[in-house]
């Protein structure tokens, strides 16, 4: 990512630091998770820094907001087209990369131009299924 003015993105520090924790970032973190991964580095981070850069970074195309949680956002900085796999027990968030070519009724490609699909699996991790039996 370029510090480029015309963006109105300017790279700072912590918003450097903020982009090199989620680069490869698999864990799909929520905004604690990464606040907490920053603050021992930046200790006068605010929580409103990582907000701000998120949405920004949302905004961008360069992650992707998750509601699988109402209790917090979590965010995939895989872009790509794919879908999620989400323990019920623990709401660890897995990626799934098979297609499942999904055909709508001819009704609801009337009335909406599809521009994208996105299909959420739910279940129990092996830890959380290995709890549950003991």
């Amino acid at each position: 990512m370029k510090n480029n003015k015309r963006s109105g993105f300017k790279l700072t520090p912590q918003r450097l630091a903020i982009l090199k924790f989620l680069e490869g970032n698999k864990e799909h973190p929520s905004v604690d998770q990464i606040y907490k991964g920053m603050i021992k580095k930046f200790p006068t981070m605010s929580l409103a820094t990582v907000y701000n850069t998120l949405d920004t970074l949302k905004k961008r195309g360069q992650v992707k907001e998750l509601n699988v949680d109402p209790s917090k956002k979590r965010f995939d900085p895989n872009t790509e087209v794919h879908h999620h796999i989400i323990c019920v027990g623990c709401q660890k968030i897995l990626d799934v990369h098979n297609e499942f070519p999904l055909d709508p009724p001819k009704i609801e490609t009337e009335e909406f131009e599809i521009i994208g699909s996105h299909i959420e699996f739910y279940g129990l991790c092996s830890k959380c299924k290995n709890k549950k039996e003991t």
